[in-house]
This record gives structure tokens, sequence and C-alpha cells, in this order.
């Protein structure tokens, strides 16, 4: 989620310019860039980051 905030920050893309790009209502845009992660499921964070040309890499490790 960070990343996907810090790149669409980068971008200097307005939030609706970004709705339009990445397919998603602006008020969800709005909801990423504030750092609402409990409003996120992390299908809709990867689908983002794939329309945003960001590369996604998932790690599973076992908890210590």
């Amino acid at each position: 989620m960070i990343a996907l905030k810090k790149h669409f920050a980068g971008t200097r893309l307005s939030q609706t310019q970004i709705a339009k790009l990445s397919g998603v209502p602006r008020p969800r845009v709005s909801d990423l860039m504030r750092g609402k992660i409990d409003v996120f499921g992390l299908d809709a964070l990867v689908n983002m980051a794939a329309i945003a040309g960001l590369r996604v890499k998932l790690s599973v490790r076992k908890a210590v």
C-alpha cells in the first residue's frame, strides 16, 4: 500500500485521474492516499499496483 501511495504521489496526477486510470472510485483513491489500509483487500491493492505498472512480490514465511 505504501509503495502504491508513493507511486501515485510521484505522478502528480489528481485523485480523479488516478481513479480513472485505476478503475476505482475516487473516494477509494482518497482512502489509499490517507493510508486507510483497513478498507482494502489484498486483491484490490494488487490489482491497483498492476494497473499502475508496479510489480508485486508476495512472500510467505513461517512465524517465529
